[in-house]
């Protein structure tokens, strides 16, 4: 009896285990399968996107290749519309050299003519000059020569005192003009007390005595001032400007009531004391 009931223990005692191992079985399987199951359909998953990019990539090679081939395709009208063009570009250039050329050796026979042309008048003009005109330019000045000569002889004017001729009307002025000594500048001046430009200086009328014919004056020239009192009419004044060896003669021919005319005569660039004194 104590045998029968040992195994009946023993008999009890085993399937609690059992049960045990069962269960963490069953957990283990079904975890087993929710991870197979997760596998799967990460698996179909994975095999969509796959399948969908797979569609992609090759939607995008078709476009690429269609692309490519129409670039090909326009590469080679592009070609063959440079190859035209460089074509009729040589061709111009072509055109544009002879025209050149062309242009060019119009120009140089133009000008040849044109300068054979210019020596053949200027021969002939140096010959007709070298035979008409320069005998009748010796004319014209042999007859200018014996006019000045005839203008002098005819001048009977006094001189001052550098030997200047004194003109006292506006004629023996044009006369002295015409002798291209010296510069005449003509003058009249009416009102007194006031400074007026006659060539290159400056006179003021201080007074005037017609009875007498005596006039007072102050000239102005190179900063400095000249008062000429009770000057005769026809009497030159003589005065001298900086730089110059040859004296200014300031002449007045006539006075009137607050009123002289006259002229200033100025020596010419160049020349001397010498010179006025030689005239």
């Amino acid at each position: 009896m104590l045998e029968e009931k040992n195994e009946v223990i023993h008999e009890e005692a085993a399937p609690r285990w059992i049960g045990i191992a069962v269960v963490i079985l069953a957990i283990v399987s079904l975890a087993g399968l929710g991870v197979g199951w997760s596998a799967s359909t990460r698996s179909h998953e994975l095999q969509q996107t796959l399948a969908a990019q797979t569609t992609l990539t090759k939607q995008n090679d078709d476009i690429l290749n269609q692309r490519l081939a129409k670039a090909e395709d326009t590469n080679a009208q592009l070609q063959g519309e440079l190859s035209v063009v460089t074509d009729k570009m040589k061709l111009t250039e072509s055109e544009l050299s002879r025209a050149r050329t062309q242009t060019k050796k119009i120009k140089d026979e133009e000008a040849q003519e044109l300068s054979d042309l210019q020596n053949n008048v200027n021969g002939q003009l140096a010959t007709k000059a070298s035979v008409d005109d320069v005998n009748k330019l010796g004319t014209d000045v042999n007859g200018v020569r014996t006019d000045l000569e005839t203008t002098k002889s005819n001048l009977n004017m006094a001189r001052g005192e550098f030997g200047t001729l004194i003109a006292k009307n506006h004629d023996e002025i044009d006369e002295l003009r015409r002798l291209g000594e010296r510069d005449y500048y003509e003058f009249t001046i009416t009102k007194k007390g006031q400074r007026e430009k006659v060539g290159d200086v400056m006179v003021e009328l201080r007074s005037v005595n017609p009875k007498k014919n005596l006039f007072t004056v102050a000239i102005y020239a190179d900063d400095q001032r000249y008062e000429k009192k009770n000057r005769s009419v026809n009497e030159p004044i003589y005065f001298f400007t900086n730089g110059s060896h040859a004296p200014m003669e300031f002449t007045v021919n006539s006075v009137g009531k607050d009123k002289i005319s006259g002229y200033l005569s100025v020596p010419k660039a160049g020349t001397t004391h010498a010179q006025a004194a030689g005239n």
